[in-house]
């Protein structure tokens, strides 16, 4: 298997449950399938969901929840 860094899609604040009192999506260890979601992405009170692409292992995340990224900026390792 290889570690892969997924990227944010697009600029924005990035959040790992749907809300505060929500569990969160997915963490480290967690196995992840194809079309599962990863996080959301907040830019102007609209949300668009980070969405698995590929089928593995959630290595670690490089972001923490409500961090503000950039479009391209390593989010999470997936072992695919």
């Amino acid at each position: 298997m290889t570690v892969k860094t997924i990227q944010a899609p697009l600029p924005g604040t990035f959040y790992r449950a749907s809300g505060p009192d929500e569990p969160v999506f997915k963490s480290e260890g967690d196995a992840v399938a194809i079309g599962d979601t990863i996080g959301l992405i907040e830019v102007m009170k609209s949300f668009t969901p980070v969405i698995a692409e590929e089928a593995g292992t959630l290595v670690a995340f490089h972001v923490e929840n409500e961090d503000a990224v950039m479009a391209g900026q390593a989010l999470y390792d997936l072992d695919a």
